[in-house]
């Protein structure tokens, strides 16, 4: 099969809802580009009935309330390579993103989203990662601020998260900036965790958001809107429909963590979007996809297409993802990727493994050290990238680090274990 041609595995998920997906990437690229939806006017965008949530003020745009849903992206050049990221954002921009989004870890890098702010017209929000202290220096050049609560406890332990959200709260207050609450199923807080039992990954999610939304709402901060993001389109459907339906009022960012390379991560993303905004859910999506920084704007581009398609009934029902065959789960890929060849190495991950296609396991590849510990521990099998090594992981348990080199033949060792347990159990 050529390389350019969407694989007929991922093509019969989805075959009846969107024959775009059958076609090579180059003829997706120009159907999508010659699309108008990436470049319409506010006014001239699909009109999808949503529930009634509160408008939260972005820039000069808004969410929620009869606003149209907002198409979001996420930089992945470096931050402190200024050059590159104002392209990046650039044609985040002219791809028609409404926000796009630029990760902070360091003074330094502020210092460089701060020129960034100068160069560009794009709304910017600033992920914050695990310093919060941040916020006070970059507050002025963004407008949105985005922490996840599970990485609050990671700078000034002995402090309460409540102190840590109050001083956010303040910040944004000050500076004229809204907060998107980013749950991620990977970096929930500890405290949290351990009350529920490690089958359940959704109820600590929900605990964290409902906890975050209640203390800002009692200090009357309202700009506020909020994620809740897992690698399983089910769960994705899930832990949204029960926080919504708690918090009907609270505006909904959505998106499918770590949903992969094209086609998987566009089809694992469209699931979770035809459900939930169907059903009124949902104030502005990211379609997450781990692509090469040259073909970012396809995120934009594919959030697009899923709306129009939304919107004129385009869709189909999927009521179970749970598909007993392989799934490869991969992360988009940000300013926190320390080597570059991470998108590489997710690409051949896809090529060695298919011939493990049919077999009902789950290999995760991740690009940093923030999210990757965390965020593979429920996979059969997990790679989480460093500079020079690649960490490798049964499940929780960590295999050791291995060159960009070595790490293809090691996995395929462990696969081929898996793959001959799961035969013995069958016969």
């Amino acid at each position: 099969m050529a390389t350019d041609v969407y694989d007929s595995r991922a093509a019969r998920w989805f075959e009846d809802s969107c024959e775009i997906f059958l076609m090579p990437r180059s003829l997706l690229l120009r159907a999508l580009a010659s699309r108008k939806s990436a470049a319409m006017s506010t006014s001239e965008r699909p009109v999808i009935v949503r529930n009634p949530t509160r408008s939260v003020r972005i820039g000069n745009i808004s969410i929620g309330g009869e606003h149209p849903i907002a198409v979001q992206s996420m930089t992945a050049t470096r931050t402190q390579d200024i050059d590159a990221t104002v392209a990046q954002i650039n044609a985040l921009d002219d791809a028609g993103a409404d926000v796009v989004r630029v990760a902070i870890d360091s003074r330094r890098d502020a210092e460089a989203l701060m020129e960034i702010r100068n160069q560009v017209q794009a709304r910017l929000s600033v992920d914050l990662q695990e310093n919060y202290r941040l916020a006070e220096c970059i507050a002025p050049c963004v407008d949105k601020i985005r922490y996840n609560p599970g990485h609050l406890y990671h700078h000034e332990t002995e402090r309460p998260w409540q102190d840590k959200v109050r001083y956010l709260a303040a910040i944004a207050t000050d500076n004229d900036c809204a907060i998107r609450v980013g749950v991620n199923c990977g970096s929930v807080d500890p405290a949290i965790l351990e009350k529920y039992p490690e089958d359940d990954s959704i109820s600590p999610m929900l605990e964290s958001a409902w906890q975050h939304c209640e203390l800002l709402d009692s200090i009357d901060f309202e700009r506020y809107c909020v994620s809740l993001k897992d690698s399983d389109p089910q769960k994705v459907i899930q832990v949204n429909q029960r926080f919504a339906e708690r918090r009907p009022d609270v505006p909904l960012h959505l998106g499918v963590t770590e949903a992969g390379m094209p086609p998987d991560g566009v089809i694992k993303t469209r699931i979770a979007f035809e459900q939930l905004i169907s059903r009124g859910i949902g104030d502005t999506i990211r379609v997450s996809l781990t692509v090469p920084n040259d073909r970012k704007p396809e995120e934009i581009q594919v959030g697009r297409e899923i709306l129009a398609d939304i919107a004129a009934g385009r869709v189909r029902s999927v009521v179970d993802y749970g598909l007993q065959s392989l799934n490869i789960i991969s992360c988009p890929s940000c300013s926190r990727v320390e080597n570059e060849a991470f998108v590489q190495l997710a690409e051949q991950v896809r090529e060695m493994t298919r011939y493990a296609a049919e077999y009902s396991l789950t290999i995760a590849v991740m690009g940093c050290r923030v999210n990757g510990p965390g965020e593979t521990d429920d996979a059969d099998l997990g790679l989480w990238c460093g500079p020079t090594h690649v960490n490798l992981k049964k499940q929780s348990a960590t295999l050791g680090a291995f060159s960009y080199e070595e790490i293809l033949p090691r996995l395929k060792q462990e696969l081929d274990q898996l793959i001959a347990l799961q035969q013995g159990a069958a016969s």
